[in-house]
């Protein structure tokens, strides 16, 4: 390989094509010596390149042109700067360049890339090839009113034997569940992290078995704009981007969409005793939070605090997401820990962060969906209050929280239940948001599954290797009277039942609605709730579930579609009130045990309330009539009248026994009005109106 350097242009930052030759540009505000590393992809003779700090420097930004180069090659950056307790450049350690979109020797999952402690041997990949024919391929333009999302693992969904896919927790694996999603009804699937990580980089055992744990969930990226190769078939052949490519398009057909969760809160190098990647050994005090002698700010929990709101990181963080959607066809992307993003420096809060408001302000992100977790590890807490919130939505923890406690029967609950349902107006109406805003959920990857939530009062960690010290110990969960696996029939009876109430909520509720993939048949992690480093059964996707429980996972379904046919459940606007509709009476009538007389005392754990359907804000639609009992008795409601007139039909019991728990609308029977029907104790009564 014969190389022929010339000096280069400083833009765009990493490689690029011009002519035969090969442009690279890097960022690097504080070092005084860069040199560019080429190895060849055949292990053969590595080629370093010293770049000349006259000729190959434009103010803070190292370039060189190359000639000469092979189709596929690989690189890295080696840089020396300044000591100082802020700077850590290590002139031994060859850097990924932030701009890369693939990594090297990372194909195999499990498999022990690095072999030193401190520094990595995953490189930048270079490949010249065809540009990839994306046909025409458009985003479906989902509205969020009418999103159902699905939060999964790309490994996890099908790498269990069970999922009798051929290509087992890969991107191909997923698109071969695509049929069974579109079955399901759910318009977006919410990945886990698929940037390139380390799973590798776990530091604890299983106590019970000395065996090391992994890096499952990937919260910890290094490569913000590469695809995870092991997640990937056909990244042996470097086939990484085009897998990717193909599943998005093949969700699209279906018309799904994809929705990427991010990490830009911290990076995979983590505190002092991390290992060097990339940003600590170009730049560490530009990319990170740092205290004045150089020690890590750590509002993520995770070692390290992203400097987001530099004006070179914020450029890299834009950079990344418009490649993810402007090049990759994502539809959305949710930010982890997302109110990281608006600190300072410093780690105060800023009232306009500019990262966020040039997230919110960007061309190509301008129809994608931008989904918060409005808050981080340090206490900052924004449901309700991220900045620039009328762009975004959040993911709603009251939500989560009091459909919890209501269900679970304690005390003062009736009143924040009502509101969660309504689409959390006293959230997000002061800042002139809409039901919209909130992304409701009862279970995410981060806690409890649905089935555990209704079967442990306690959290089991042990095998995570923490002393069971990990994970959140206010779950708000209830066993049902029997702590875990149990064979009695009435605890899990009680338990389905509780199961359905809580998933029933969820679709009933104004918002987006967010699923966690396996609830929908009872998924189990064993009363584990901080699963992020099971790469094992615990966290694997179990398929013969969906068979032994198919008539919940039928239930769940059928929620589902009930959903999407009824605009009343799908409300763009909040309830306007009593008066809203002088001619018609209000949106939504609140009633008790007896109608229009709605219980919200301090001892109330009952909910009813009918939704006018002459009243959705978009088409006309049937009326609904909601009770539920969270109290341990049965309970007497006698039925109210519709608001529009018409006939009652019972669609949903959740305390009947399948498949009568809910039926179709045509052969509902009827219920009259002032009948009293007899709701058991926890348990949700779900009647339409005839059309």
């Amino acid at each position: 390989m014969k190389l022929i350097p010339y000096r280069g242009r400083p833009l765009p930052l990493g490689p690029s094509l011009v002519g035969e030759a090969v442009n690279f540009a890097l960022l690097c505000q504080h070092g005084t010596e860069v040199s560019l590393v080429i190895e060849p992809l055949d292990g053969g003779e590595a080629h370093e390149i010293p770049l000349d700090s006259h000729l190959n420097r434009t103010g803070h930004h190292w370039h060189i042109r190359l000639e000469g180069l092979p189709d596929r090659f690989k690189y890295g950056w080696r840089v020396n700067g300044p000591r100082g307790p802020r700077h850590r450049f290590d002139p031994s350690a060859i850097l990924i360049d932030p701009a890369a979109i693939m990594l090297s020797d990372g194909e195999t999952w499990g498999a022990k890339v690095e072999t030193s402690p401190r520094t990595t041997r995953r490189r930048a990949l270079f490949i010249r090839g065809p540009r990839y024919d994306w046909n025409n391929d458009t985003p479906p333009l989902i509205p969020w009113e009418d999103s159902i999302i699905y939060e999964l693992h790309v490994r996890g969904f099908t790498c269990h034997p069970s999922s009798q896919v051929q290509h087992p927790g890969t991107f191909l694996g997923l698109m071969e569940k695509i049929e069974y999603l579109k079955w399901l009804g759910v318009t977006a699937v919410e990945l886990l992290p698929i940037h390139e990580f380390d799973e590798n980089d776990c530091p604890f055992s299983n106590p019970l078995t000395n065996e090391p744990l992994r890096n499952f969930w990937g919260y910890n990226s290094i490569a913000f704009a590469a695809p995870k190769g092991s997640y990937a078939f056909h990244a042996p052949r470097f086939g990484q981007h085009r897998e990717f490519r193909d599943m998005v398009k093949a969700f699209h057909a279906a018309g799904i969409e994809v929705i990427l969760d991010v990490v830009f809160n911290h990076t995979g190098e983590g505190d002092d005793r991390g290992r060097t990647y990339s940003f600590r050994g170009l730049d560490n005090e530009l990319y990170y939070m740092l205290t004045p002698d150089g020690r890590y700010l750590n509002f993520s929990g995770c070692g390290n605090t992203l400097n987001c709101n530099h004006p070179v990181v914020r450029d890299l963080l834009m950079t990344c997401l418009r490649y993810w959607v402007g090049d990759m066809h994502v539809d959305g992307l949710r930010f982890d820990l997302a109110s990281i993003l608006g600190r300072d420096r410093h780690g105060h809060v800023l009232h306009e962060p500019p990262v966020i408001e040039a997230i919110v302000e960007d061309g190509v992100l301008a129809d994608t969906k931008l989904i918060a977790e409005p808050w981080d590890a340090a206490g900052l807490y924004q449901v309700g209050g991220f900045p620039y919130g009328q762009r975004w939505s959040e993911w709603n923890g009251h939500f989560r929280d009091d459909v919890r406690r209501f269900w679970r029967g304690d005390l003062g609950m009736a009143g924040p239940m009502a509101t969660r349902l309504c689409g959390s107006s006293d959230l997000y109406e002061w800042s002139r948001r809409l039901p919209r805003h909130s992304v409701n959920f009862i279970t995410c990857h981060d806690g409890f599954t649905l089935h555990d939530l209704v079967s442990y009062n306690r959290k089991y960690n042990i095998c995570n290797g923490e002393g069971n010290r990990d994970g959140n110990d206010a779950n708000y969960s209830w066993n049902c009277g029997f702590e875990g696996e149990t064979d009695d029939p009435e605890v899990n009876r009680l338990r389905q039942r509780q199961a359905r109430n809580l998933f029933a909520s969820l679709m009933l509720a104004q918002g987006v609605p967010m699923i966690l993939a396996g609830d929908e048949f009872l998924r189990t992690q064993r009363g584990n709730n901080n699963a992020w480093c099971q790469d094992n059964p615990i966290s694997w996707i179990d398929w013969t579930l969906a068979e032994k429980n198919k008539a919940f996972l039928r239930f769940c379904r059928e929620m589902i579609w009930l959903r999407k046919r009824h605009p009343a459940l799908r409300r763009r606007k909040f309830f306007g009130g009593a008066f809203h509709h002088a001619d018609l009476g209000p949106e939504i009538i609140w009633h008790g045990t007896e109608p229009f007389r709605p219980d919200f005392r301090w001892t109330a754990r009952t909910l009813a309330y009918a939704l006018d359907g002459r009243q959705t804000g978009r088409e006309p639609d049937c009326d609904f009539y909601v009770a539920m009992n969270a109290w341990q008795e049965p309970l007497d409601f006698r039925i109210p009248p519709s608001p529009s007139g018409r006939p009652w039909r019972r669609v949903v019991n959740t305390a009947a026994e399948p498949p009568l728990d809910i039926v179709d609308e045509a052969d509902a029977p009827t219920v009259a009005v002032h009948s009293l029907t007899r709701l058991p104790a926890f348990s949700t009564l779900i009647m339409i109106s005839a059309k």
